[in-house]
């Protein structure tokens, strides 16, 4: 039992949310955070804003099977944190976790890079506001991958961790040098199951498309799938086990051709059952789909995903046994 700061008790679940059964494919919806604070402070979906930080993870694990951590793109994961994560949810909840925004090439706080390695960034880059990989040595840079994947140990080991979701910015397009980052993945996070986001539009067009998606799939990276503005039509393709969307939103910044900042957007139901068939397919070619609802803003985010579970849920009624 855990209480919140105005003395309410609340029950620690003992399972999380039901995922949805799609054949023998299992379907899990959440939010990209479940302490967003206009959630937080202005949302329905807690019953109290005074609730502790454990009181509200624990709700929110009684409520949806899935969400993804998005606070470790800006600063890394402590191990301390990540046992924190799997010690307050139940065992059939999972995390999706971002990767650190250096180790995908986006500008960085340069106070997020661990104290002992400060020295390390090149002289004369050390007084700029933004940390890019290339102001470090190759040898720290492989230290960063290695104390992200070891932060990480306590929520993989208690079977807690979905992917890791590494987003790439636009300007990171299928290039030698860009393959071959990618063809690094699996050796730095060796053993994790791996999402990639790939927000140039360059891996897509024409014949790229198809060579992108066979790339992945012949390595067992998951493509992410996005449903954004600019995104259209989206690419829908399970290249591993696990197949992963992320709904962002679909009101367009007119300073943002992309619209990757989103401002609020909350989907109408009719926009994500527009997905229920595509779901459908990500499901027959994969074992696990995981669906991330990234407009958090208020209850957007959570009633999102709680609605794709409920589309979801009556498709799996409406269709027969596999067999």
């Amino acid at each position: 039992m855990v209480s919140d700061n105005g003395g309410s008790v609340y029950a620690t679940p003992s399972i999380a949310g039901e995922p949805v059964r799609v054949g023998p494919t299992t379907v899990r919806a959440g939010a990209c955070s479940w302490a967003d604070r206009s959630l937080v402070t202005e949302g329905s979906f807690y019953p109290r804003r005074s609730m502790s930080a454990r009181a509200r993870l624990a709700w929110y694990c009684e409520k949806l099977p899935l969400a993804e951590v998005t606070a470790t793109y800006r600063f890394p994961p402590t191990p301390e944190l990540a046992a924190q994560w799997a010690e307050r949810t139940p065992e059939s909840f999972a995390f999706d976790v971002r990767a650190w925004s250096l180790l995908t090439g986006n500008p960085t706080f340069p106070d997020s890079l661990w104290p002992d390695l400060q020295g390390a960034v090149r002289p004369a880059r050390r007084e700029r506001r933004r940390l890019y990989a290339s102001h470090l040595p190759a040898e720290v840079l492989d230290e960063c991958w290695a104390r992200f994947s070891h932060a990480l140990g306590p929520l993989r080991r208690s079977g807690r961790l979905g992917a890791v979701v590494l987003q790439y910015p636009t300007w990171f397009s299928p290039r030698p040098e860009t393959w071959g980052e990618l063809a690094l993945l699996p050796s730095r996070l060796p053993g994790f199951a791996l999402a990639v986001e790939l927000r140039s539009s360059k891996w897509f067009e024409g014949d790229a498309c198809e060579a992108t998606l066979e790339w992945l799939e012949e390595r067992d990276i998951a493509l992410v799938c996005v449903d954004g503005p600019g995104v259209v039509p989206p690419v829908v393709a399970a290249t591993s086990d696990l197949a992963v969307v992320r709904f962002a939103g679909r009101r367009q910044r007119d300073d943002e051709p992309w619209g990757w900042s989103t401002y609020p957007y909350r989907y109408r139901e009719d926009e994500l059952a527009e997905w229920v068939p595509k779901i459908a397919d990500l499901a027959s070619s994969a074992r696990q789909v995981h669906l991330l609802m990234d407009n958090c803003w208020r209850s957007d985010a959570v009633d999102g995903a709680t609605t794709l579970l409920r589309l979801m849920a009556q498709l799996g009624k409406e269709r027969p046994p596999a067999g």
